[in-house]
């Protein structure tokens, strides 16, 4: 019996054998005492290819959002972020709590342009009342947007438009290198537009756990400092290190097959009654389809496939599936056949 295919997120894969022989093989140390040779090899592989100075690895994508915003921001000040951004959403109010930020929502679907930014900025007035803007984030590519990816060009005027106001920017490239591959250009070409950048290893590049922070050098000793703070210095990580190496070298290439993946699912949704998708809109490995008025609600869906293809409700009416390294064809076309049958016939796969 075929188990489900696993839609519900890039961050589900499991390591591969390939990988799981280069944890066990690390050489490792103390990293909290810059002891362990196997996360200096990997700060130094990811700042290489992204073209920046140093690089930070730490536990998780949220943890890497937090810091960036502790070390360029102050308590009181205004962040702009796109709207549904995933340091808004989803990391559990730390800017706030944490950082003492307040995010300010721009754009629609995740994306802005310069004209957008520039009139959401709020400047020092002499009464005190608006909190100044200190941090622009961006997203690329963007969640809840359907992995849509910024067009460079949109991109390089929006990074201008905040540092002509003196703006730092920060790049979470949770999904860079599937922007990356979607663009045919090279994850340091986002990178050297802007003030710090960070990427997951634990999505499309399959590792178990981790992310990395990258900027100037000046930034990440900051940004050590803030790591300690936040709980995340580990000690003997090189085990870890040693599957985001594994990945940087294997797993960059081949998330053109999860985008080739994304792009059947959607065409093949996009024939079935009840649900509104526009293909040419899924860009990279993430699909979000809407239920039509009639068709089952989006949890009840996901537990009709379910044995299946296992999906993830998305909103009142939307549900999200993600490509990855352990989707295949087979799990594709299972996926298909089980949306049909609920959509068409009533009937669970």
């Amino acid at each position: 019996m075929n188990l489900p295919g696993d839609f519900r997120s890039d961050t589900v894969t499991r390591p591969t054998a390939g990988m799981l022989r280069a944890m066990a093989e690390a050489t490792v140390g103390d990293d909290v005492f810059g002891d362990d040779p196997t996360v200096t090899a990997l700060q130094t592989r990811a700042a290489a290819m992204l073209g920046v100075e140093a690089a930070l690895f730490v536990p998780s994508g949220t943890m890497a959002n937090q810091i960036a915003l502790l070390a360029h921001c102050r308590p009181g000040d205004d962040v702009l972020v796109g709207e549904g951004s995933h340091s808004y959403l989803y990391e559990g109010g730390g800017g706030a709590a944490l950082a003492g930020v307040q995010f300010t929502l721009v754009g629609e679907g995740g994306l802005f342009d310069a004209a957008d930014l520039l009139a959401a900025v709020k400047g020092p007035d002499a009464s005190g009342h608006a909190p100044p803007t200190r941090l622009v984030m961006l997203e690329n590519t963007h969640n809840r947007g359907g992995g849509r990816v910024w067009a460079p060009g949109r991109f390089a005027e929006v990074v201008a438009a905040a540092h002509s106001r003196d703006l730092a920017v920060h790049l979470d490239g949770a999904r860079l290198f599937n922007a990356a591959v979607a663009t045919g250009l090279p994850a340091s070409t986002w990178a050297a537009r802007v003030d710090s950048v960070s990427f997951c290893l634990s999505k499309g590049l399959g590792c178990p756990v981790g992310s990395l922070l990258c900027g100037r050098e000046v930034f990440i000793r900051r940004a050590h400092r803030y790591r300690k703070m936040l709980g995340g210095g580990m000690r003997q990580s090189g085990l870890l290190a040693a599957a985001g190496l594994y990945a940087l070298e294997h797993h960059v290439g081949r998330l053109a097959d999860d985008h080739r993946r994304a792009q059947r699912l959607a065409l093949g949704l996009a024939l079935l009654p009840g649900l509104q998708i526009d293909p040419a809109r899924v860009e990279t490995n993430i699909v979000i389809a809407v239920l039509a008025a009639g068709a089952p609600a989006p949890a009840e869906f996901c537990n009709a496939i379910g044995p299946a293809a296992r999906a993830l409700p998305f909103g009142p009416r939307a549900v999200r599936f993600v490509t990855h390294l352990d989707v295949t064809d087979d799990d594709v076309d299972r996926a298909l056949m089980a949306a049909e049958s609920v959509l068409r016939e009533g009937r669970g796969p």
